[in-house]
């Protein structure tokens, strides 16, 4: 609203780009951002969206400029996560560990706060400290039975760590259970889980085609013996009939000479 109107819609217009595009072509997401951001760097939802965009192309520096802009012109707490996630990507944890004990974390919302908890086990694995990832993972919202947008993450999360610190049977029942509440595959706990398993997949279509391809082979070898056999048949019986006429012709010589 405080972009004149012409200004406004080609705004909105990159930024519903950067939204389309951000999962599957992050690069081009990143592009779009970027001109928004030349037209119209004093909006707030602008800066969160390049730095969503910045974000996702691992430019950490420059997404946590993006989401420290965003955050100054606000004064919201929702980014707070994300930027100490970028921390982490900068190879700095102990700086993300830092931002999860300040007071910004108890203003998030459920979903904010167990986002900061994802972060700060992330950090801890990090520093190599994965014993204390898994017990920063260890909370109600882990243990609830209830499932939310963020379930299959921490269930994921949790079982990776555990996982890692080689308690392989309880992985593998809390990748069982990110896979219960992954109703959209937003994770990879059916394939983590069927490699605890000892599961092989093959690619069926692969085999088909290429069962296909030998026997489509082994038709046209056919095709072609039959053929051969006919062949074969057929100057046989042409052989038959030269020797019929060949043996009627001598009778017919033998006859008349014995006579």
């Amino acid at each position: 609203m405080s972009l004149p109107k012409t200004l406004a819609e080609d705004v909105a217009r990159n930024l519903v780009m950067v939204a389309r595009l951000i999962d599957e072509d992050p690069e081009q997401a990143y592009a779009y951002s970027r001109i928004a951001l030349r037209l119209a760097s004093r909006v707030a939802a602008v800066r969160e969206a390049a730095g969503f965009a910045a974000y996702a192309t691992q430019k950490y520096a420059e997404a946590l400029a993006e989401f420290r802009a965003s955050r100054r012109m606000t004064g919201s707490v929702e980014l707070w996560p994300v930027m100490a996630d970028c921390e982490r990507g900068l190879g700095r944890p102990e700086r993300a560990m830092a931002m999860a004990g300040e007071p910004e974390v108890q203003k998030l919302d459920k979903a904010g706060q167990v986002e900061m908890r994802l972060v700060a086990a992330g950090a801890r694995r990090d520093m190599g400290q994965i014993d204390a990832a898994i017990v920063t993972l260890q909370s109600p919202e882990l243990a609830s039975s209830a499932v939310h947008s963020w379930t299959p993450r921490l269930r994921y999360a949790y079982a990776d760590a555990l996982l890692e610190a080689g308690r392989k049977d309880e992985a593998r029942e809390w990748f069982g259970k990110a896979l219960e509440a992954d109703k959209d595959g937003a994770t990879d706990a059916s394939d983590r889980l069927a490699e605890l398993e000892g599961v092989e997949f093959v690619d069926v279509l692969d085999d088909d085609e290429h069962t296909g391809r030998a026997d489509d082979a082994e038709g046209v070898e056919g095709r072609t013996t039959d053929d051969q056999d006919e062949a074969d048949e057929a100057e046989f019986d042409d052989a038959d009939d030269a020797d019929d006429v060949d043996g009627e012709e001598d009778g017919d010589v033998d006859g008349p000479a014995k006579a």
